[in-house]
């Protein structure tokens, strides 16, 4: 088994797995690095592909994937000024992970659907 039982906070915040997994399972990371799989895309693109997500959320989010190295943000100073997003390679070593994952969820959809309802019913 992987070491991912800790005995304190402390020690949960210094464990790599908790560390790396935090960032990039949310649903919003999830879907950005896969909204990106095809190229980079300017801000407003990316919240229109996405669809449901605040400018606040998706700009939050961006920021963190920023941080941790996922993202290359590229402000073209213009008229008008032109912001976009693109993924690294470390982004794109990432995209292949949760790309199996994505793959996963959707072929499974309809028996945790199934099972969440029986589990209702009980």
């Amino acid at each position: 088994m992987l070491p991912v039982t800790v005995l304190s906070k402390e020690e949960g915040d210094l464990c790599p797995i908790r560390q790396v997994l935090s960032q990039v399972t949310g649903k919003w990371q999830m879907l950005i690095a896969l909204s990106l799989e095809d190229g980079g895309l300017r801000f407003g693109a990316l919240k229109r592909t996405l669809g449901d997500v605040t400018q606040r959320v998706l700009t939050e989010n961006l920021r963190k994937m920023e941080r941790d190295g996922y993202l290359i943000r590229t402000v073209d100073p213009g008229p008008p000024v032109a912001v976009s997003y693109a993924l690294s390679d470390l982004g794109r070593e990432l995209l292949q992970h949760l790309k199996g994952l994505a793959i996963w969820a959707a072929e499974r959809h309809e028996a945790v659907s199934r099972n969440r309802a029986g589990y209702d019913a009980r």
